[in-house]
Parts: structure tokens; C-alpha cells; sequence
């Protein structure tokens, strides 16, 4: 969620204008991160929301990085006045992507089209001339279905991204034949999951892994809603080899169904949420990076997750304790699943394998 108040502490900071019952201008959320944690030295450089997590990402070096992207990138005002929460990011701002060197960024969220078509259409255009492969949203159906084709020594990767009712994005957002949106399902909706099973089966090759990344559920909480399981476990009988839930602000549970992973919600990496009160227990400050090894047909060999910790919209390396608290947390919120997650001797990561 690099929109909002990241945006305003970056060297190309947007209008920070707000039209939220909660706040006026993006500031105010710099000013509530800073009386959380301290002063930012802004502007800061384009590396700094990523912190710690640039140099386990250069050490683990994963082939892909793909992310779920909750803001629009766009200088536009064209506010949707029914939203409560509003994310932009000025263009100015993409070099905070594409450091990260991301190969796919999820747009099927409840946030792409926070300031109109005319801000999708620029968000579109500034991730496609970043060679950040934007997936889940288009100008018609046709190209927010349309999967990224990631490739790496002969093998593809297939990545989908949708977004569900059950995560506040709005039905009247879908994509049609002419027209502009997100693609849209309802987790309550037998032809929906048909259809995007449908569309798995028809693209999927041997040898090609499918990724479906879903931006569903709640912002709060652990519980997995039944609807969610039935879709996790239709789309995994599909063909698909990866499920990449988001939504929520901290992690939820993990399943590995058939042997496929199924992250039901990866909470939020980087945001600008430091200093709003209220939700403290969920330990929202606390975030995960999610490294999924694979072997060659797409069963699980090993998930590899990294505690790191926000202060000053900039992550860090969690300590010991918090990782502990983090696996007390998932081990027991994935009890339901059959997952057994581990700490690592002799290091602050936890593991499923």
C-alpha cells in the first residue's frame, strides 16, 4: 500500500488531498507515524519503505516477486466520493516498484480504482512502461483476465489476480466487453469459480505453474469463511498450483491442499497504518515475506517466511520475541488446516514444509 501517506514522504510526493471522513490530507498519517515512532527523513530515497526486506530478498533470491498492489498510480482527483479510504500514488513514485524489481503486481483489489477509470488507465500505463506486469485489471474483461506469463530457465508461470465482494471490492468495478474494471468474483458464486477454473484449465500447459493471487475476506481476523476454503480447494482441483490471499492486515492461516500452498492472507508489507490505534492485538506492525519454494510440478517443497517489523514506514529485521509471537499466532491459527509451522534454528524465520 505504497499510496496515501508513503506516497507523501517520497522524493515525487502527489496533492496530498484527502477526501476521507477520518482525514483531509495524506500528512496526517505521516504526522501519526512519526508521533508513533519518530521523525522520517524525508524525502526519503525511493529503497527506503522496503528497508530490511531488499537485503533478504537479494540473499533468498527468489526467481519471481510478485505483490499484491493496493494503491492507484495516478495524479488524477477523480475521487470515488462513496469511498471511505482513498489510495493514490503519484507516477513521479514508481521507482519505489520497480527497486524492488517486482514481476507481477495484483491490481483485482478494492483500492485500483480509488480515483476513477481515468486513474486505472494511468496506473495501467505507468506499470506497463515499468516492465511491472500489471494483472487483474483492465481497459475490458478481456485484459483483466488475462493472466502474466512469467518465464525462467524454459518454465512459465502463470499469474492470475482477482477480487472478491467479500473484500469491499465493488461489483459495478467488474470489467465488461467495453469497459474498464477489475476482475470480479464472488467466492459465494458457483458460475464465477467456474468460470475462473474454467480459464485455468484452458491456459495451463504441462510443465507451467498457476499462480491465482485474491484479494478476499476482511481486514481483520482469523477465521477462514467456508466460501473461502470451497474456492482455495476448487481452484487448486483446477490446476492451479498457488493460492495468494490478501486482504487482511496481519496473516492468516495456511493450508497446503493437495499438496498446493494456500495463503488465505498474507497481510499487509508495506503500509502507513503506524499510530492508528484500535487494533493493536492483531500486532499489525508485524509483517511477513513469503518465499515459496516448488519443485517442477508445483507441489510445495518449502515455504520460507521472514518476520520483519515497520517503524517509520520502513521495515526491519523482527527480534527473536516477535518472531515467536508471530509463530505462536500462525501455529495456532493453522491448526484447523494441518499446517505445522516451524522456527528456524538459529534464525528469526519461520517455515512450513
Amino acid at each position: 500500500m505504497t499510496g496515501r501517506g508513503v506516497d507523501q514522504i517520497l522524493p515525487a510526493a502527489g496533492d496530498p488531498r484527502l477526501w476521507e471522513q477520518y482525514a483531509v490530507s495524506a500528512r496526517h498519517y505521516v504526522a501519526l507515524v512519526e508521533a508513533a515512532s519518530g521523525p522520517i527523513p524525508q524525502p526519503v530515497d525511493f529503497s527506503w519503505p522496503w528497508g530490511d526486506a531488499m537485503q533478504v530478498l537479494d540473499e533468498l533470491a527468489p526467481d519471481f516477486r510478485i505483490a499484491n498492489l493496493e494503491t492507484s498510480i495516478t495524479s488524477s482527483d477523480d475521487f470515488q466520493p462513496a469511498k471511505a479510504v482513498l489510495y493514490r500514488m503519484h507516477p513521479g513514485n514508481v521507482a519505489c516498484l520497480t527497486i524492488a524489481r517486482l514481476d507481477a503486481c495484483a491490481l483485482a483489489n478494492n483500492h485500483v480504482l480509488d480515483f476513477g477509470v481515468g486513474g486505472l488507465e494511468e496506473t495501467l500505463e505507468v506499470l506497463t512502461q515499468a516492465g511491472l506486469g500489471p494483472v487483474g485489471a483492465g481497459c475490458d474483461k478481456q485484459q483483466a483476465w488475462r493472466p502474466v506469463v512469467l518465464t525462467a530457465d524454459g518454465h512459465r508461470v502463470l499469474v492470475w489476480s482477482v477480487g472478491s465482494a467479500s473484500s469491499g471490492v465493488p461489483r459495478s468495478w467488474a470489467a465488461g466487453p467495453g469497459g474498464a474494471g477489475v476482475a470480479f468474483l464472488s467466492e459465494h458464486s458457483d458460475a464465477d469459480i467456474h468460470a475462473i477454473c474454467e480459464r485455468v484449465r484452458r491456459v495451463k500447459q504441462p510443465g507451467d505453474i498457476a499462480v491465482v493471487s485474491v484479494h478476499w475476506g476482511s481486514n481483520w481476523g482469523y477465521e477462514v469463511p467456508r466460501a473461502q476454503v470451497r474456492l482455495a480447494h476448487g481452484l487448486i482441483d483446477s490446476g492451479v498450483d498457488v493460492i495468494h490471499g490478501h486482504s487482511s492486515h496481519h496473516p492468516r492461516p495456511i493450508e497446503v491442499y493437495r499438496d498446493r500452498l494456500v495463503l488465505y492472507g498474507c497481510g499487509d508489507l508495506i503500509n502507513d497504518y503506524e499510530g492508528i490505534g484500535g487494533k493493536e492485538r492483531f500486532r499489525d506492525d508485524l509483517r511477513l515475506l513469503y518465499v515459496v519454494r516448488l519443485d517442477p510440478a508445483g507441489r510445495l517443497d518449502e515455504l520460507r517466511m521472514v518476520p520483519l517489523q515497520s517503524r517509520q514506514m520502513r521495515l526491519r529485521l523482527a527480534t527473536e520475541e516477535d518472531t515467536r509471537w508471530l509463530h505462536r499466532v500462525l501455529r495456532k491459527a493453522s491448526r484447523r488446516f494441518g499446517s505445522r509451522v516451524h522456527v528456524e534454528a538459529d534464525a528469526n524465520v519461520l517455515l512450513l514444509r
